[in-house]
């Protein structure tokens, strides 16, 4: 009796903190939410009123209409999406070099390739800048493209997701007469799809939610991202943060329906990797 109420205690005090973890999670979006409907002096009233007196539209009205938001949304999402598949692609075809072909010196390229992520990018910032204005491609999204393009964390993740795919099954195929590239498209990536599936979002939300690199690489208003719009509601003097609130409710949700698409692919993988062996 003793054991079984030590284990409903324990229980308990597990899901008290798991709750407690959610409302700290989630009251900064709850009060995003509700400041989305109010006016800047309604938003900095204390106490917080989290439910609007009056729900006042005209923030989502200033977002929509009066900057032209839609054009920045569709340059966010056109970059976020060409990103994502490019880096897919380039990702998983390095992985499966780096993971299932041999060749001399692999180990040490990978390595040295992984070295590249200790590099501040601010200390390759003017470089890459001034390497993107020689090629023509400032004030372009192609700029954008082809810095992103690449990830050496993406491999790293891909190539760790590749290992643990027996290399019987790739033995197998070359012995039945399948190429490279037969194998890596019809074997190895639809054994990755947790893999792929975590780049996906972790990719699709870093890029949307870049700030410092639409900044530096476009200048027409025409070109400019969701997160740039955002900023254009901050003044030197004053903000209007009724607006930035309403902006930042419909930025996330390209990032929290792409999160959904890949969530079922995310869970079998743990769930794989807590039964495997």
């Amino acid at each position: 009796m003793m054991s079984k109420a030590r284990r409903y205690v324990l229980k308990g005090g597990v899901l008290a903190m798991l709750l407690f973890t959610a409302f700290v999670m989630l009251a900064p979006f709850a009060w995003m939410l509700s400041a989305s409907f109010k006016n800047n002096i309604e938003i900095f009233e204390s106490p917080i009123n989290w439910i609007p007196k009056v729900f006042r539209a005209d923030n989502y009205r200033k977002v929509w209409v009066e900057i032209s938001f839609i054009s920045f949304f569709v340059n966010s999402l056109k970059l976020a999406v060409g990103i994502t598949i490019a880096q897919l692609g380039t990702c998983s075809l390095a992985a499966y070099a780096f993971s299932k072909m041999r060749f001399p010196g692999r180990d040490k390229i990978f390595v040295a390739y992984l070295a590249t992520m200790m590099i501040p990018w601010h200390a390759i910032m003017i470089p890459q800048f001034v390497v993107v204005k020689t090629l023509g491609l400032y004030n372009s999204h192609w700029s954008l493209v082809l810095i992103q393009a690449f990830s050496a964390f993406g491999v790293f993740m891909l190539r760790q997701n590749m290992m643990s795919i027996p290399d019987s099954l790739h033995e197998a195929a070359r012995i039945d007469g399948c190429g490279s590239f037969r194998i890596y498209s019809m074997i190895i990536m639809p054994l990755c799809k947790t893999g792929l599936a975590t780049l996906t979002v972790l990719t699709f939300n870093g890029v949307w939610n870049d700030y410092m690199g639409p900044m530096l690489y476009l200048d027409s208003d025409s070109l400019k991202t969701v997160q740039l719009a955002l900023a254009s509601f901050k003044r030197q003097y004053s903000a209007d943060y009724g607006a930035i609130m309403a902006g930042t409710i419909c930025s996330i949700v390209p990032i929290v329906l792409v999160y959904i698409c890949a969530q079922k692919y995310i869970v079998e993988g743990v769930a794989f990797a807590g039964v495997k062996g």
